[in-house]
């Protein structure tokens, strides 16, 4: 007897436990049973109990019942709140203040549930200290015996971004020595730089943007080089997996160099330049992504004197916050001190931490 109520209880808390799930029913007759998470235009999210999160293709789906209150967002950009029923190519929206709304399916733009619209709203308005990602890059080597060298190369790269904003910081150091060779080439690699850039939506696709960059180069003399500048961008690709920006702008240089006697201890350049550049950046499979810059600097003085700037570096995770990194970087200047090299390349591998906030 005992047996029989349980297992009668147990078949009534399944049957409880469904109807209280949220369901939607394919066109080709299958049913999917458990949360519905979110969705846009072109796919919904459902976790179910047992097969975990599913993407559906939203042209594939017939019905969608909600037992939970789903935030519905039209493509007008009204706002309905409520469980959701579908029929006859609308979707019903049962608010709490305005009764049963329909809108046509085609006219949904957006549905989240409470936890993925609270997670939105955050992401709209972040404070200074939420919503970063990024990476810290680490590279060291030593040897000793017949050869004492030592190298250094670290980096941070961290992007913020708000809902019709992004601020970009960036960082990095490579120091490299040959301790056994003489003091006036001991030194083989002491390069810094760092600096920021904030974009600012104007439209869907366009924006405008402001950056400063630094950099100093002890084997070149370059004591320190400051850009100060601004323009704007275009969203050329704008997607989850791979995103291109073409900026256009101008700039101001100015340069700071140490010189030998008999010429005077600095050279000193300052000049307006246009900034033209492109930013690339793509997801390849799961675990490595590919970042790309390439900036032309030239000068309004002097048409023959321009700088250019190429960067390319890959992340392949290890783990959540692990990862094997690989930069190559390249500057070219038309002008530096005599006697020094107008191109410097540079390249460091090592152990990426990255962060998310």
């Amino acid at each position: 007897m005992r047996r029989s109520i349980l297992l009668v209880l147990c078949l009534l808390a399944l049957s409880w436990s469904s109807l209280l799930a949220d369901q939607i029913v394919l066109k080709n007759g299958d049913r999917l049973t458990g949360t519905i998470e979110k969705s846009d235009d072109t796919s919904l999210v459902i976790k179910s109990e047992f097969a975990g999160e599913v993407t559906v293709q939203w042209a594939a789906i017939q019905q969608i019942t909600s037992d939970q209150p789903l935030h519905v967002v039209t493509k007008d950009g009204k706002m309905l709140v409520g469980p959701v029923t579908t029929s006859d190519g609308k979707v019903e929206v049962a608010t709490k203040a305005s009764g049963t709304v329909e809108a046509p399916k085609d006219a949904v733009a957006v549905m989240r549930n409470d936890a993925e619209q609270t997670a939105w709203e955050k992401l709209q308005h972040p404070g200074l200290l939420e919503g970063w990602d990024g990476g810290i890059n680490v590279g060291f080597g030593l040897t000793a015996g017949n050869s004492e060298t030592k190298n250094l190369a670290l980096a941070f790269n961290g992007v913020r971004t708000g809902l019709h904003d992004k601020l970009t910081l960036y960082a990095g150091t490579i120091y490299s020595a040959n301790d056994l060779a003489p003091s006036a080439t001991r030194v083989t690699a002491n390069t810094n730089k760092g600096g920021a850039r904030f974009d600012r939506d104007i439209t869907p696709r366009l924006f405008g943007f402001v950056n400063t960059d630094f950099f100093t180069d002890a084997l070149q003399d370059l004591n320190l080089r400051s850009v100060f500048g601004g323009g704007l961008g275009f969203h050329a690709i704008k997607s989850a997996k791979t995103t291109l920006d073409l900026l256009g702008g101008i700039a101001y240089t100015r340069e700071n160099y140490t010189q030998a006697a008999p010429l005077p201890p600095h050279l000193i350049h300052s000049f307006a330049a246009a900034q033209i550049g492109d930013e690339f950046m793509h997801k390849l499979a799961k675990s490595t992504v590919i970042t790309q810059r390439a900036y032309f600097f030239p000068n309004f003085n002097d048409a023959g004197e321009y700088r250019a700037t190429f960067d390319l570096e890959t992340v392949t995770k290890i783990s959540k916050w692990f990862g094997w990194q690989n930069s190559f970087g390249d500057v070219y200047v038309t002008n530096p001190p005599t006697g020094k090299k107008k191109n410097d390349i540079v390249f460091t591998t090592g152990l990426n931490v990255s962060f998310t906030h």
